[in-house]
């Protein structure tokens, strides 16, 4: 099962180490100790409470739709050419990137600044997992 040292904990939420401690004191992010007698955080529970405690911004579009992962930001740029045309929106800490035709940019007035929700299909989308997990182990 994988666990997390107080620093990694710090950095996958984008916090200080003292704010996790704080967590940690107030109950709020359970901790037991390691082998090392190191204070370490189980990957269950952290991303059981990555899921309770995302903050995430109000979609702004009044439409309904199948797609569940909707990124709401800001476009920040737009590369374009006479078809073709790359957007970037920068939706919190996430930098999501799309192609699509000038005239769908044009349609939609996009441009630097101009808030957009980009929506993501799962079908499309690819998961990975880095070979060498922190604190990994593996059940044998």
């Amino acid at each position: 099962m994988p666990q997390f040292r107080i620093s990694e904990v710090a950095r996958l939420l984008g916090v200080s180490d003292d704010t996790v401690r704080r967590m940690v004191e107030q109950g709020t992010l359970p901790v037991r100790r390691d082998e090392s007698n190191r204070r370490v955080v189980d990957g269950v529970a952290l991303a059981e409470f990555t899921r309770d405690h995302a903050r995430s911004v109000p979609d702004p579009s009044d439409v309904l739709r199948s797609a569940r992962n909707r990124f709401v930001g800001l476009v920040t740029s737009v590369v374009q050419d006479t078809v073709m045309a790359q957007v970037e929106i920068q939706c919190g800490p996430h930098r999501v990137v799309s192609l699509m035709s000038t005239e769908a940019v044009e349609e939609l007035n996009l441009r630097p600044g101009v808030l957009a929700v980009a929506v993501v299909k799962s079908t499309n989308v690819v998961v990975e997992t880095p070979t060498r997990l922190p604190h990994h182990r593996s059940e044998d």
